[in-house]
C-alpha cells in the first residue's frame, strides 16, 4: 500500500504537474542551493533512473508512465522547457547554470537511453538554433558542461540524430576545437572504429567538419586517415568514408594531399585488385576510379568494366554531395502541427486532393487524350518467337560452330548418343563464355578426365577457366561415385540442371492421382507395417578404378610458374581451390585400392603449403588432411605414414591453438579427433587376433 501511494504522489504530485520541470529550473538559476555533493549525486541518480527503480519495486504494478518509453521523452521534454526560461533569463540579463541539466543529459545517455532523448532533443534545437544566436550560446555551454566520461554517449547521440551538418554545427559549435576528448571522439571513434553507422550519419560527421573554416583542418586529418585505412582494411564503410571525405575537400587541399593520394591509390588499387573476392575488387575500381577524376592526374583518368549493383551507385553518388534542400526532412520545411509530423497521410484523401485539383482546374482529362489511342491493339498473345536457324541434330554441327547459345540445349541429349566426340565437345564448352546468361549453362560442360587434367597447367586459360576444370571434375567424381539409376540416359545431377524446373515451388504440377493416393495413406490406420521399400542393391562405385586418373594429373606441375599463372606465386584462388578439390577427390576414394597412395601424395603436397598466408589455402589444406584421415584405412594410415604422423600432430595442435581464422582452428581439431579415432581402432582393436 505504501509503495502505490508513493507511485500516486510521484505520478500526479511530480511528473504530471510539472514539478520535474521546476526541479531542473530550480537547479539552473544563479542561486545554486548550498548542498552537499552526496546529496547532489544521489538526487542525479534518482532522477535518472527512476524507471529502474519503480520497476525494481513494482515489477508488473507499474505506471505506463514510468516505463523508459514514456519517461525519457517526458525529461527531454522538460529539459527543453528549461533551455527555454534559460534563453529567457539570459536576455534579461540573468545568470544561469545549466550543470545539473548537462550531468543529467549525460548520465541519461551513458544508461542506453540517447535514442529516446535526442530524439526530442536534437530536432527541436536544430530548429531553434536557426536564427537565434541565444539559442546557439546555450547548446553550446550545456554540451560543454557534460563530464567527460559520459561525452562519448552524448556526441553519439547527438550525431546520430542531427537531422543535417548545418544544424549540428549550430549545436555544437566548435566543441571538436576546445576539447580533446570531443575532438577524439568524433575524428576516431565514430568515424573510423564502430562501422556500423549508415551514411546519412557519415555525411552529417564529416558535414559539421567541412562547415567551419577553424575546423576543415581536422577534415583533412581524417582524409588522410580515410586513405590509410582504406587500402589496409577494404570495407564498404570506409570507403564511403574515403569518398564522402575527397567530395567535401576544395582543390587547394587536394593539392596538398596529391602526392600522399596518389601514393595510397596506388599501394591500395593493387591490393583490392589482387583480392579473390570479387566484392572488394569492384569496390577498388570504384574509389580508384572516384579519386582519379577528382584529382585530374594530367587528364587521364582510370576507367574500369564491372556490374553496377547496388553498393556501387551508392559509392558514386557519393561524389555529388546533396544539396541543402534535398537534405532537409519534411518536418523542418512544412509548418504541420505537431500531432501530424511522423505520421503518414491516409490512403482516402488521395483521391478527394486529386478530385479537387480537377474541379479548380476546369478543364477535361479526356480532351487531351491523343486521336491514336483511340485505335485498337492487335492481339499478340498466340504469337510464337521465329528462330533465326533450325536448332542442330548432329553434334559435328555444334562442334563446326553452326549454332546459336539458344540451341545448346540440344547439346545434352546429342552427348548421350555420342559419347565418342566428348573430348572435342569439352574443348569447345569450357572456351564458351555465357554471354547471354543461358539457363543451366555451366551443366553444359561434360567429364573428359585426361583432356581436363592435362589443360589445366597449360597455357592461354584465364582463373574463371581453371577454376571451371575443377568444377567440372568435382562433379564427374561425384557422379561417378553414385549408384547408377537409369542406363542410357543422363544423371539426375544434369537432368536438374538442363530441365526446365519451375521457378517457385508451387508452380510444379501434382497429378490428381498422386494428391488421391496421399489422402489415402494419412487417414489409413496400420497395426503393423513391414519393410515396404525393397533394399537398396548393392552397386560397384565407378570412380575407384579411375580415381587416380583424376588425381595424380593435378600433381604433376604444381611447383613450375608460367608467364600467366604461377600456382604457388601469387594466385591463391586457384590454389586454394586445386587444394580442395584434391581433398573431395580424396574423399571420394574411400576403400578404394588406390587410396593409400593418393593419401601419401596428397599430404607430401599440402605439407608445403600449410603455413601459407591465405586463409582459403590454409583451410582447404586442413581439408585435405580431414580427408586423408577420413578415406585411409586406419591400418594403411598407421603403416604407410608413421613417420608422418608425430609431425602432423605438433603441426595440427599448433593450428588448433594459434590460428587466426576460426574455420581453420576448427577444422584442425576435426583432424585431431579424426587422427586420434584412427589409431585407437587400429592399436585397441574390438576383437584381437588369437596368436
Amino acid at each position: 500500500i505504501h509503495k502505490m501511494l508513493m507511485l500516486q504522489i510521484l505520478n500526479y504530485g511530480f511528473l504530471q504537474s510539472g514539478r520535474l520541470t521546476v526541479l531542473l529550473w530550480t537547479r539552473c538559476q544563479g542561486k545554486v542551493p548550498s548542498d552537499s555533493p552526496q546529496l547532489r549525486e544521489t538526487l542525479l541518480g534518482r532522477l535518472v533512473a527512476l524507471p529502474d527503480l519503480t520497476a525494481n519495486q513494482l515489477h508488473h504494478h507499474n505506471k505506463t508512465l514510468f516505463l523508459p518509453q514514456q519517461y525519457y521523452p517526458l525529461l527531454a521534454r522538460d529539459m527543453l522547457t528549461v533551455l527555454e526560461r534559460t534563453c529567457k533569463a539570459l536576455r534579461g540579463l540573468k545568470d544561469c547554470s545549466l550543470t545539473f541539466v548537462a550531468q543529467a543529459l549525460g548520465k541519461a545517455c551513458v544508461q542506453g537511453h540517447s535514442g529516446l532523448v535526442f530524439g526530442v532533443l536534437a530536432p527541436r534545437l536544430a530548429s531553434c538554433t536557426r536564427s537565434d544566436m541565444v539559442w546557439q550560446r546555450v547548446c553550446w555551454k550545456l554540451l560543454e558542461n557534460v563530464p567527460e566520461r559520459w561525452l562519448e554517449s552524448v556526441l553519439t547521440g547527438m550525431c546520430y540524430f542531427s537531422p543535417r551538418p548545418d544544424a549540428l554545427s549550430r549545436i555544437m559549435g566548435n566543441l571538436v576545437l576546445k576539447n580533446k576528448k570531443a575532438q577524439f571522439v568524433i575524428t576516431h571513434k565514430l568515424l573510423l572504429l564502430p562501422y556500423k553507422y549508415e551514411t546519412r550519419v557519415l555525411s552529417i560527421l564529416l558535414g559539421y567538419l567541412a562547415q567551419d573554416r577553424e575546423r576543415r583542418p581536422l577534415l583533412i586529418q581524417v582524409s588522410v586517415q580515410c586513405i590509410r585505412l582504406a587500402w589496409a582494411n577494404p570495407s564498404l564503410y570506409v570507403s564511403r568514408a574515403l569518398l564522402l571525405c575527397v567530395g567535401l575537400l576544395s582543390d587547394a587541399e587536394l593539392q596538398e594531399l596529391r602526392s600522399e593520394l596518389l601514393q595510397c591509390m596506388l599501394g591500395g588499387m593493387q591490393s583490392h585488385l589482387d583480392s579473390s573476392v570479387v566484392r572488394v575488387r569492384r569496390m577498388g575500381m570504384v574509389v580508384g576510379e572516384c579519386l582519379s577524376s577528382r584529382m585530374d592526374i594530367n587528364g587521364a583518368k582510370l576507367k574500369f568494366e564491372y556490374e553496377h549493383d547496388e553498393e556501387t551507385k551508392e559509392l558514386l553518388s557519393l561524389m555529388t554531395p546533396l544539396s541543402e534542400e534535398e537534405t532537409e526532412p519534411l518536418d523542418d520545411r512544412l509548418d504541420l502541427p505537431q500531432y501530424v509530423k511522423g505520421q503518414t497521410v491516409p490512403s482516402q484523401a488521395v483521391p478527394s486532393q486529386a478530385a479537387s485539383m480537377a474541379q479548380k482546374s476546369g478543364t477535361d482529362p479526356d480532351s487531351e487524350l491523343d486521336s491514336d489511342d483511340e485505335l485498337t491493339p492487335y492481339d499478340m498473345s498466340a504469337d510464337q518467337e521465329m528462330s533465326q536457324a533450325a536448332p542442330p541434330r548432329y553434334l559435328r554441327d555444334c562442334l563446326e560452330g553452326r549454332y546459336t547459345y539458344s540451341s545448346l540445349v540440344i547439346v545434352v541429349p546429342l552427348m548421350f548418343v555420342a559419347p565418342q566426340v566428348s573430348v572435342e565437345l569439352s574443348k569447345v564448352l569450357l572456351h564458351m563464355e555465357d554471354r547471354y546468361k543461358h539457363c543451366g549453362f555451366p551443366g553444359l560442360r561434360q567429364t573428359v578426365t585426361e583432356y581436363l587434367t592435362t589443360e589445366f597447367y597449360s597455357m592461354n586459360y584465364s582463373i574463371r577457366q581453371r577454376l571451371d576444370i575443377l568444377e567440372v571434375l568435382i562433379m564427374s567424381a561425384q557422379e561417378l561415385s553414385q549408384p547408377i539409376t537409369d542406363k542410357g540416359g543422363p544423371s539426375k545431377s544434369i537432368q536438374r540442371v538442363t530441365m526446365d524446373t519451375p521457378l517457385y515451388p508451387g508452380d510444379d504440377p501434382i497429378h490428381w492421382r498422386q494428391v488421391v493416393e496421399r489422402r489415402i495413406q494419412s487417414k489409413t490406420k496400420r497395426l503393423s507395417k513391414g519393410v515396404t521399400h525393397p533394399p537398396v542393391k548393392p552397386t560397384p562405385n565407378r570412380y575407384a578404378p579411375v580415381a587416380g586418373h583424376f588425381f595424380f594429373p593435378l600433381l604433376r606441375n604444381y611447383d613450375r610458374p608460367q608467364v600467366t599463372f604461377d600456382l604457388l606465386g601469387g594466385d591463391h584462388l586457384v590454389l586454394g581451390r586445386l587444394i580442395h578439390t584434391l581433398g573431395l577427390l580424396m574423399h571420394l576414394a574411400v576403400n578404394a585400392p588406390v587410396a593409400t597412395q593418393m593419401g601419401r601424395a596428397l599430404l607430401d603436397f599440402v605439407w608445403a603449403v600449410r603455413y601459407h598466408v591465405d586463409q582459403m589455402v590454409r583451410r582447404g589444406v586442413l581439408f585435405a588432411v580431414c580427408s586423408v584421415f577420413l578415406s585411409m584405412p586406419s591400418q594403411s594410415l598407421l603403416v604407410e605414414l608413421s613417420d608422418q604422423l608425430f609431425e602432423t600432430r605438433a603441426w595440427l595442435a599448433d593450428v588448433a591453438e594459434g590460428d587466426p581464422d576460426a574455420d581453420c582452428r576448427n577444422l584442425a581439431v576435426q583432424s585431431l579427433v579424426l587422427l586420434e579415432k584412427s589409431l585407437k581402432t587400429e592399436m585397441n582393436p574390438e576383437h584381437p587376433s588369437v596368436l
